[in-house]
């Protein structure tokens, strides 16, 4: 078994659902915990120092970044996520967890000394399932999200932000941006597992197990409250019926007929039904719109078609703009990572959001990295990666560190 077939069965098991076999990893909960102490544990097994950021990211650090920053060559940074969306699949976040831990080990084995130090960044809440606000670790640390309406944000059950850390350990008063974590970061590197078969058809069908991040579209998340009034099911006339439900599938149907008009995607894949019984017509229904697309106009106007089918005014709650990673990381590490016969890594935009997103907007050089997915299938426990791309994507980190580092 590799080092990184070890690190990854270590993880295998936290938060694992036996009844769908996906994952269900939310942030500041118990099993949040159980990853972070993994990732501590992982950290110091390797004589790293780790430290935890204001907004409660962890962070690993081969050498002293502190001293590096004074001397002017701040840190090279991997690493990426560990929590799921509800039920989602292993991949996603972790691969770029084990796989940084997993490239130091392959680099110290080599006796490989860095110029600066290195460090393996976990942050958390990459993926909003609890609290809505996606890479809510990273936009906090960066000031993109308001820690006063961080703390505010309440899960499905009611419980805020600032409870869940309260009871997790944490003091939620610490909340807000860290400049000086910030200031640690040099560059930024996150490998993630492909969410699209981009890789599979690379260079012209022959496929490729490692690939470079161009850009990631703009997208956001948007509320729809849609009123109704509640009445019996049995014994209303359907003609006297306020029944929200309605304008939900109209909604539904939109998202999917405007989406392809403005060649963008769309979803509606969260709802909240009151009062929710099977006999009783819902007096409201809460539904949650996911857009995205190359161009933001386009991505706006499927919303605004969505908000005017449905009635509504749809609500922000998060907006990314369009953001190109830094070209010519992007190109340097493309030439890199070039295959046999010398042909560039494959070089792709994604639809998907990520913390190293976050991280180029606040101004730090970033760059991201793609393992092969052979179905392209994400956010599911079909989500996967063969294990020899998996130990490739390893070595082209390796790869990366040697050259930035």
């Amino acid at each position: 078994m590799t080092g990184f077939e070890q690190l990854w069965a270590e993880l295998a098991d936290v938060g694992r659902e036996p009844s769908t076999g996906g994952y269900r990893r939310f942030a500041w909960t118990g099993v949040d915990a159980a990853l972070r102490e993994w990732f501590v544990a992982a950290a110091r097994q390797r004589g790293l120092d780790v430290v935890t950021d204001r907004a409660g990211n962890l962070w690993a650090w081969w050498g002293d970044p502190d001293a590096a920053v004074t001397d002017g060559r701040p840190g090279l940074v991997l690493g990426s996520h560990l929590d799921s969306v509800p039920d989602g699949g292993a991949y996603d976040g972790p691969l770029g967890v084990v796989s940084a831990f997993a490239a130091l080990d392959a680099l110290r084995a080599a006796g490989f000394e860095p110029r600066r130090p290195v460090g393996v960044a976990c942050f958390g809440d990459e993926e909003g399932a609890r609290f809505g606000i996606a890479c809510g670790g990273s936009r906090i640390l960066t000031g993109d999200l308001d820690a006063d309406r961080a703390r505010a944000l309440t899960d499905a059950d009611g419980i805020s932000m600032a409870e869940a850390m309260r009871t997790a350990g944490y003091d939620p008063g610490q909340l807000g941006p860290d400049d000086e974590a910030l200031r640690r970061v040099g560059t930024f590197v996150e490998l993630h597992v492909e969410q699209g078969r981009g890789l599979v058809a690379a260079h012209d069908g022959a496929g490729a197990a490692v690939g470079v991040a161009s850009s990631i579209w703009p997208h956001g998340r948007w509320r729809l409250d849609l009123c109704g009034r509640a009445d019996h099911a049995g014994t209303t006339r359907l003609v006297d019926r306020d029944d929200p439900m309605l304008a939900l599938a109209t909604a539904v149907q939109t998202a999917r007929s405007a989406a392809e008009r403005h060649d963008a995607v769309a979803t509606i894949g969260k709802l909240r039904v009151e009062p929710g019984g099977v006999n009783a017509i819902p007096s409201a229904v809460t539904a949650w719109l996911d857009a995205r697309g190359p161009v933001p106009d386009d991505v706006r106007a499927v919303v605004a078609d969505v908000g005017t089918a449905a009635g509504v005014t749809p609500a922000e709650e998060s907006w990314s703009p369009p953001m190109h990673f830094d070209e010519p990381l992007r190109d340097r590490l493309a030439t890199l990572l070039a295959g046999p016969g010398g042909t560039a890594a494959p070089v792709l935009a994604t639809g998907a959001g990520h913390d190293a997103g976050i991280l180029s907007a606040a101004g730090i050089p970033t760059a991201m990295l793609f393992v092969r997915n052979p179905t392209g299938v994400s956010h599911s426990p079909a989500e996967h990666a063969e294990t020899d791309d998996c130990l490739a994507g390893v070595a082209a980190l390796a790869r990366v560190v040697e050259e930035l580092a």
